[in-house]
């Protein structure tokens, strides 16, 4: 693939956000959570871009041709590649937090079943579980985490719509589930987006144990 960047970027920041998302992808895909071609990941470069990964592309083996550059308007940048199809959920969060650098979308087992199980809520309560203070700004297990389930669409303009409404809405959001499909978490730096999926993860892994538990 060839990439073009804009001179305000160096090659060297590129290649290096390309390398990490590269690497956690094929960490990622070692667990099983990306599934066939399934899930995207993103890095931010700058106030303006964001390296994501080529769609169609198996995550287990990505290296740098297999990220490209788009602006924060979900654009291709100096490139013919396509970029993921859900590169508007990524942008998006760039856009409403300058604080975060890294966005992971992911396809796990425990995450599609939790979608479908909890879509009718509408969101799942995590509440009283240690590992809720893995998620930044949690600080306590008496906190209430809410991850919200969004129904599933093709249509990305309406889920980013979706997403848009909970946050004006004064709502808190660390990651949410889109209905038969997968999780969205982010962070900080790429450490800290790993650490929130792992902690998500093993949370819903909970729940789910919990409500099979119940009915027996």
């Amino acid at each position: 693939m060839s990439q073009t960047l804009p001179a305000t970027i160096p090659v060297s920041l590129f290649e290096a956000c390309a390398d990490s998302i590269a690497g956690t992808a094929r960490e990622l895909a070692a667990l099983g959570w990306t599934p066939a071609t399934s899930s995207n990941f993103s890095m931010r470069i700058d106030a303006e871009h964001a390296a994501i990964t080529v769609s169609g592309r198996h995550k287990g083996r990505l290296g740098r041709n297999d990220i490209m550059l788009v602006g924060l308007s979900g654009h291709a940048v100096g490139t013919d590649a396509r970029p993921s199809a859900e590169t508007a959920l990524h942008t998006q969060i760039y856009r409403r937090w300058p604080e975060v650098r890294a966005v992971l979308h992911t396809h796990s087992r425990t995450q599609s079943v939790a979608s479908r199980l909890f879509a009718g809520d509408g969101v799942i309560r995590l509440q009283g579980w240690e590992l809720q203070k893995a998620i930044a700004g949690h600080h306590t297990h008496e906190d209430t985490l809410e991850i919200p389930v969004f129904p599933n669409t093709q249509h990305m303009p309406e889920l980013v719509a979706r997403i848009d409404a909970w946050l004006d809405a004064g709502k808190t959001l660390h990651a949410y589930l889109i209905d038969g499909h997968g999780i969205y978490t982010w962070g900080r730096d790429m450490a800290e987006a790993e650490r929130h999926l792992e902690a998500l993860e093993f949370l819903l892994g909970c729940e789910l144990d919990l409500k099979k538990l119940r009915a027996s």
